[in-house]
């Protein structure tokens, strides 16, 4: 089930909280769980809620960050061992882990969640790492990094005319002046669109490494409205997967993105804000493109993930970012797209609404 308005006898679902830490180039001062517990803590604050008075938990992270196995149950600690939770852990973005808590609460199992990711990608080095997501029998012996695909899909645009390289640079510019107001992001302003890396991309399409984490509280029904003044409602969550072989791709366009938004329900009223997670300036191109978005819609007014993107948390910092702006009253119908995997390989789609 992928929509929530509608369907007999399904429940509401709102984002009642979100928080954030600010994405750092290092951290070595502090530990996933030190960097983690503050995050925690403030986004419980904005209900008022203990970990006590949560009905599940579940989490968003990456063992290859981490460099050990089960890295995320030393998380737990900042999550704290009393009571006992009902817990569960997805091995990508948080945003993952925000649909399996959506379906806790659409099925009745649980009245509100508490959703968690975090990354450090400064201890190694993230483009070799990413490099474990790929085929393990074709690709991933060549070591192709995530640069060098990203500049892949940038070339298959240009050479299909669907963008140019000034429009590739002005939406990079775009994105760090937007976050400009973003305390949280790690590049804001005016930042210089930097050397070439991969041709065709330079250092300004590409996005900042960064150690950082996010978190959310999701309550179902009456609940969110006594937890929250103006819940952002989850009218529709859908998230769809490319071929795993890159080579049967057409990279200039994400027909997962396009079906996920279609039975997430995006297409049926226009939205006026989008926060899209495109780490390359290219990828908002085919994303702005299958998801049909004009000129009217603000795109990732909180920068995006060129402003600051860290790994595995960076998607569901896309959905609470979309909330934030319904709560704030800055947007009333948004979406939310999440990704994973080389050249958008899984997407996810959010529609969220705030109260008429």
């Amino acid at each position: 089930m992928t929509r929530a308005r509608g369907a007999s006898g399904v429940r509401d679902v709102a984002v009642v909280a979100f928080a954030q830490s600010p994405t750092r180039r290092h951290s070595d001062d502090v530990s996933e769980v030190e960097m983690l517990m503050p995050v925690l803590h403030e986004v419980l604050a904005r209900t008022g809620l203990r970990t006590g008075d949560v009905d599940f938990t579940c989490s968003g992270s990456c063992d290859y960050l981490a460099g050990r196995a089960f890295s995320f149950t030393m998380a737990l600690d900042g999550v704290g061992a009393w009571p006992p939770i009902a817990e569960s852990h997805v091995e990508t973005d948080g945003a993952f882990a925000l649909y399996e808590a959506w379906v806790k609460l659409l099925t009745g199992q649980a009245e509100t969640a508490l959703v968690y990711a975090y990354g450090k990608s400064s201890p190694g080095r993230l483009r070799d790492v990413l490099t474990r997501q790929l085929d393990p029998y074709y690709l991933a012996p060549l070591w192709p990094d995530s640069v060098a695909l990203a500049a892949l899909q940038a070339r298959a645009l240009l050479d299909a005319s669907l963008t140019t390289e000034a429009e590739l640079a002005a939406i990079g510019a775009r994105s760090r002046a937007d976050a400009a107001a973003n305390p949280r992001a790690q590049l804001r302003g005016e930042v210089d669109h930097g050397d070439l890396l991969v041709h065709p991309l330079h250092t300004g399409d590409c996005p900042p490494i960064g150690d950082g984490a996010a978190a959310v509280v999701l309550a179902a029904g009456e609940r969110a409205r006594e937890l929250c003044e103006r819940p952002a409602w989850i009218r529709g969550i859908d998230h769809r997967i490319e071929a795993h072989g890159l080579g049967v791709r057409d990279l200039s366009d994400s027909p997962s993105t396009r079906l996920a938004a279609q039975r997430a329900g995006a297409f049926e009223r226009p939205v006026d804000t989008a926060e899209l997670h495109a780490p390359f300036t290219s990828q908002e191109v085919v994303l702005r493109r299958a998801l049909a978005l004009d000129a009217g819609v603000r795109i990732n007014p909180s920068g995006g993930a060129l402003a600051a993107n860290p790994v595995m948390a960076a998607g569901l910092v896309r959905i609470g970012e979309a909330a934030a702006r319904i709560q704030r009253g800055a947007a009333h119908r948004a979406l939310a797209h999440a990704t994973s995997g080389p050249c958008l390989q899984q997407n996810l789609i959010a529609v969220l609404e705030g109260d008429s």
